[in-house]
């Protein structure tokens, strides 16, 4: 079941409309507070904060309906047809109620406000008509006939259609409707890019595990056959053989799955796989591996020097003429420098399996960016890999 939008949310989204909100509401009680302050004839009149309040509550009431119902259509449905027309919709509601519940406006010609108007009213004594004093009673104007036609009173001015504090209303609405969008889009954003660095991170490691666990099969099943043949000739070497095999699938099993593993446990694996590698061909084929007698405290992906040995084994060896394979690695304190050469040979060894070079410059990207350098040397008889990459 899919959760609520109210739960989808943002924690960090919820708590700045609250603040804000909040700030808002609190404004006019430190308004009238600080008033109250600094002129002790006004009295705290918890009447003129409700009106704010209200006017507020009217303002609060679309910021919701907006966010939980609106705002979701385009930012994360994408549906900017429904949502345009349902705010247009909303924008003309308001636009009526607030042109219906505009403040009173009175006549300019009016010298005194509504609720001193009364039927009865005279003007008392001291009073001015025409720039002429009213002293006493004589001087007061005669009262209306009762057949008279009754005296205008003071009216309302017709309202404009939209006036200024309509506009500004409206503009403050839209614009209340837009920092919505923009905070909700900013929050979207961010979930999007963590759920997007979530999945590359994912679709690394599944990369990463597909490329580590591409040594050729044919390799054990080869020493498998290899040590078969010495059970009858050399049993103890066969025993040696089954040792060293089982060293290897030991580092494939529990170390080949971490980022990186210790540069001595690297370079016995290159030892052990070279030393295997040997049993399966004759004194034709010169092998020379030369590693450091020591090497620092630093890690390296596990299974990615191997790859290229692999491939100078499958491409480099001849079973008809002679043929060399050079591996030589120098650690420095900072960075590894890898080489392999090998002959080329006339009818490369067709057995599937193994990480072509495309992959291994793909893990190499992953792994490392732009931090390695790998140059390959494609000789008529003689093939070349020089890879450089740093040691964490």
């Amino acid at each position: 079941m899919e959760k609520t939008y109210w739960m989808k949310q943002s924690r960090q989204e919820n708590l700045i409309y609250l603040v804000v909100w909040g700030l808002l509401f609190a404004a006019p009680l430190l308004s009238l507070y600080v008033r109250t302050i600094s002129d002790p004839g006004i009295t705290f009149d918890w009447t003129e904060v409700f009106i704010v309040w209200r006017r507020l509550a009217v303002y609060l009431l679309l910021f919701l309906l907006h966010n939980f119902l609106l705002a979701p259509l385009l930012v994360y449905k994408r549906k900017r047809i429904l949502y345009f027309s349902f705010v247009t919709v909303l924008l003309a509601v308001f636009t009526i109620y607030q042109c219906n519940n505009r403040p009173e406006r009175w006549n300019h010609r009016d010298h005194k406000p509504p609720h001193m108007m009364h039927h009865g009213h005279h003007k008392a004594p001291g009073d001015f008509d025409g720039g002429r004093p009213l002293v006493n009673s004589e001087d007061t104007p005669p009262p209306m006939p009762d057949d008279a036609p009754p005296r205008k009173m003071r009216h309302r001015m017709p309202p404009p259609v939209i006036g200024e504090h309509d506009l500004l209303a409206i503009v403050v609405l839209i614009l209340m409707f837009g920092a919505n969008l923009g905070i909700k889009g900013y929050f979207r954003g961010r979930d999007d890019r963590r759920r997007l660095a979530e999945l590359e991170r994912q679709n690394l490691e599944q990369q990463l595990e597909y490329l580590r666990y591409q040594i050729n099969p044919h390799f054990f099943m080869n020493t498998l056959n290899n040590i078969h043949a010495l059970i009858d000739v050399d049993p103890a070497k066969a025993q040696e053989t089954i040792v060293e095999l089982s060293k290897m699938m030991r580092f494939i099993l529990y170390d080949g799955d971490k980022k990186g593993v210790p540069l001595t446990k690297e370079m016995e694996f290159i030892r052990t796989y070279v030393k295997l590698m040997k049993l399966r061909y004759t004194d034709k084929v010169r092998i020379t591996l030369d590693l450091p007698a020591e090497v620092p405290d630093r890690t390296v992906p596990p299974l990615m020097l191997i790859s290229f040995i692999e491939n100078a084994f499958k491409h480099g060896v001849s079973y008809q003429h002679e043929s060399f394979i050079e591996v030589k690695i120098v650690v420095e304190s900072e960075s590894l420098n890898f080489a392999c050469r090998n002959s080329k040979a006339d009818k490369p060894n067709e057995e599937k399996g193994g990480v072509g070079l495309a992959n291994v410059r793909k893990r190499l990207d992953l792994l490392f960016e732009d931090h390695y350098t790998l140059n390959i040397k494609d000789e008529p008889k003689v093939y070349t890999v020089e890879l450089n990459i740093p040691l964490t």
